[in-house]
């Protein structure tokens, strides 16, 4: 349930700041989720750099309102899919959790092998209002495959603020 990673450089420290909606999962017990972490980023790192000067920071932050989050409600959606779930019913218990997080409007698209068709479709759902020019409304997009028994159905997720 990791929503946001962003990376700051500076010439001898990595700030990694993690935004999530299960802190205590990425944090683990007594601090170990930080530590492979951290690990991971000092493996990948290119051999060329000099790893010992280079000072690595972790910040997790938790998603305070994790429904008005795109990537996760498509993340979320998904994986209900893949389960089984109705996508009809799926779709629209998310979109009413979205709207009472305080979502002026929320649309989401399905598309590909919906409900386990053999033809694919699209289809899509809205509630509120979603302007497609986003100059004046801040509009949160994401999109998120979704590998199910009978084929990809791709989510798209998009939250009017």
């Amino acid at each position: 349930s990791v929503t946001q990673i962003d990376i700051e450089r500076a010439i001898n420290r990595i700030t990694l700041i993690i935004y999530a909606v299960k802190v205590g999962m990425i944090i683990g017990r007594g601090g170990k989720g930080l530590e492979e972490i951290k690990q991971f980023v000092i493996d990948n790192l290119k051999k060329g750099e000099k790893i010992k000067e280079l000072k690595i920071d972790i910040k997790i932050e938790p998603v305070k309102k994790p429904f008005l989050n795109a990537y996760y409600v498509s993340q979320l959606v998904a994986e209900k899919l893949i389960r089984n779930f109705s996508h009809r019913s799926t779709v629209h218990n998310a979109m009413n959790k979205v709207m009472e997080a305080g979502a002026k409007g929320v649309k989401i698209q399905l598309g590909g092998r919906v409900g386990g068709a053999e033809i694919s479709r699209r289809e899509k759902y809205f509630l509120g209002t979603v302007p497609t020019s986003t100059i004046r409304e801040e509009v949160d997009f994401s999109r998120y495959p979704a590998l199910t028994r009978s084929g990809y159905v791709g989510v798209k997720v998009w939250i009017c603020k």
